[in-house]
């Protein structure tokens, strides 16, 4: 344990000089960093110099072509006219000296050019170098932090080695302790006094040490002692109390939820109950309006059970002695459908209703019955009817359409009805 704890406190005072070295190569990396990010700005410099002295040289080489070839024109002129030749040669004189000056600054232009290429190549050159610096620095970063990394978990380790160690020193203390208040308490005497007393005598043919292990294995048949057992029952119990606590929410909760589900379910019955008288009463009424002489109703298949209940439509037209839909005709089924239909619209009125094709089965007599509903209707909601009866169309106030020509695309057409 001496070295354990020699090597522990040598790899921490190792610490502070690996953090110090990390913290150092940082630093490095970020100032090279910095000096890449300013070479390259210096870099970006020089090229944008560089294009505009090629520029200005190009404009150079330009103006030189313009002032050669004015120069020819002007010889050709001295030619034709003498008295105008001196201001010629004075003018050819100028040009030449501008030539000339042109001629010095496109050789400094190009001087300067190679200049700011070879500093160009000098500044790539540094570029490449420190990149490779950064690399190799980042290299060794990390090899260090892999280096501190294993020395950490090596320390790790050895800190968990010596908590155990310890654990099991702590174990062994304990342990004597306990052998120790075990023979004060069951046999009255000291540790010093049994060790001074005599052996005990032994059966004939049996030794100290076979009885030794004999007792020995009495122990270990009886089992270890816990000397946490009275904290884990404490533990366990504190922890049962608080789930004795949370059943007990629980409980509180769910007769809080049964209580708002019977609720809800009151208040379902309620409106359901409402709503059925009002639908029944006005089915009766507008069966009897499209069915003249006819009768109709709607019953629950389950009264005393609003929850779980269906509804039976019961329909029996003038002159049928049926009740049940399915013997009924297509148009007298769709009839008591719009019956049912319109008894819920008068129930729970709405601004507006929307019916496709609803009286496609339909008659001529039943239609008319159907769009005097309609028109009933009309005056306290919109209906929006998708349809293709003429008659349903005449009575409409507005006409909407969808036609498509031969390759080409739909369109929709409205138009209003006049009164």
């Amino acid at each position: 344990m001496t070295r354990e704890d020699a090597r522990i406190a040598e790899l921490e005072g190792m610490l502070p000089d690996l953090e110090a070295a990390d913290n150092e190569l940082a630093a490095s990396a970020r100032r090279m960093a910095e000096s890449r990010a300013r070479l390259e700005e210096q870099a970006a410099e020089v090229g944008s110099r560089r294009s505009d002295l090629e520029v200005r040289s190009v404009a150079v080489v330009e103006r030189r072509q313009f002032l050669t070839g004015r120069l020819a024109e002007v010889e050709t002129r001295l030619e034709g006219a003498a008295a105008e030749r001196e201001a010629a040669e004075a003018r050819r004189l100028e040009l030449d000296r501008t030539q000339t000056a042109l001629d010095r600054l496109s050789a400094l232009i190009q001087d300067r050019s190679s200049l700011i290429e070879g500093r160009l190549n000098d500044f790539r050159e540094r570029r490449r170098q420190q990149s490779e610096a950064a690399r190799g620095v980042a290299g060794r970063l990390d090899g260090l932090r892999r280096q501190r990394a294993d020395q950490e978990r090596g320390l790790s380790e050895v800190r968990e080695r010596l908590q155990r160690a310890e654990i099991d020193h702590a174990e062994i203390e304990m342990r004597i302790e306990a052998a120790v208040e075990a023979l004060r308490r069951d046999l009255d005497c000291e540790p010093d006094v049994a060790i001074a007393s005599e052996c005990p005598e032994l059966a004939e043919g049996a030794t100290a040490a076979g009885r030794a292990r004999e007792l020995e294995r009495d122990l270990r048949l009886m089992g270890p002692i816990n000397p946490l057992a009275l904290e884990e029952f404490e533990a366990l119990q504190e922890r049962h109390t608080f789930l004795e606590q949370q059943l007990e929410d629980v409980k509180e909760s769910r007769r809080e939820l049964a209580k708002v589900i019977r609720a809800i379910d009151g208040e379902i019955v309620s409106v359901f109950a409402a709503a059925f008288a009002d639908v029944a009463a006005n089915f009766e009424a507008l069966f009897e309006t499209l069915f003249p002489g006819g009768q109709g109703r709607l019953k629950l298949t389950e009264p005393d059970n609003l929850l779980l209940t269906g509804i039976e439509v019961e329909a029996k037209p003038s002159g049928k002695n049926v009740r049940k839909l399915s013997l009924l005709s297509g148009g007298e089924r769709s009839l008591t459908a719009l019956a049912y239909l319109f008894a819920v619209f008068r129930s729970r009125p709405s601004p507006f209703y929307v019916m496709d094709e609803v009286e496609a089965a339909l008659d001529d007599m039943n239609l008319s019955r159907f769009l005097g509903l309609v028109a009933e209707f009309r005056n306290d909601a919109q209906l929006v009817i998708v349809s293709h009866q003429k008659r349903t169309m005449e009575a409409a106030d507005c006409l909407y359409g969808v036609s498509m020509q031969s390759g080409g695309s739909s369109r929709v057409v409205s138009e209003k009805v006049s009164s």
